[in-house]
């Protein structure tokens, strides 16, 4: 009896184990990607001149490169959970560079090495772990959860 409920238990966890591993993949270049984007060397042309900062930390942190829609950039201490970005210093990237210069690359099959990368790998993947990609709110374009129906925060 012993070794059933020993088995039972086993295949239950594997199981939990297994939906566990469920996840969405947004990549760099593809519509609604938002998030951190690493540059590599060459710094792009950003919305401020200085980075945006929702809390800051008392230890010095490194500045990140993020594309966000216009609406979570115009309130960023709304959203800047949703990019685990609140303790970071935040500079927002301009979307014609990376439509031309980041995204484009990556969308041609060059890997996001060429037109002046600087050396980026293009995988958009940051600090996030996964959280605060693909939320579904796109360009601020349509309906959204906020209740005004205008898409926009």
């Amino acid at each position: 009896m012993t070794k059933i409920l020993a088995s039972l238990a086993l295949v239950l966890l594997a199981g939990t184990a297994y939906a566990a591993d469920v996840g969405v993949s947004v990549q760099v270049g593809q519509p609604g990607f938002y998030g951190r984007i690493d540059i590599g060397n060459a710094p792009p042309p950003v919305v401020q001149t200085q980075p945006v900062w929702v809390q800051r930390q008392p230890v010095q942190v490194q500045p990140i490169y993020m594309r966000v829609p216009p609406g979570h950039q115009k309130h960023w201490a709304r959203h800047c959970a949703r990019y685990n970005a609140c303790g970071t210093p935040v500079y927002f990237v301009r979307e014609d560079w990376y439509r031309e210069r980041y995204a484009a690359p990556v969308e041609q099959g060059d890997g996001g090495h060429g037109k002046g990368m600087g050396g980026a790998h293009g995988h958009g993947h940051g600090h996030s772990h996964g959280h605060g990609h693909g939320h579904g709110h796109g360009h601020g374009h349509g309906h959204d959860s906020h209740g005004n129906g205008k898409g926009r925060d």
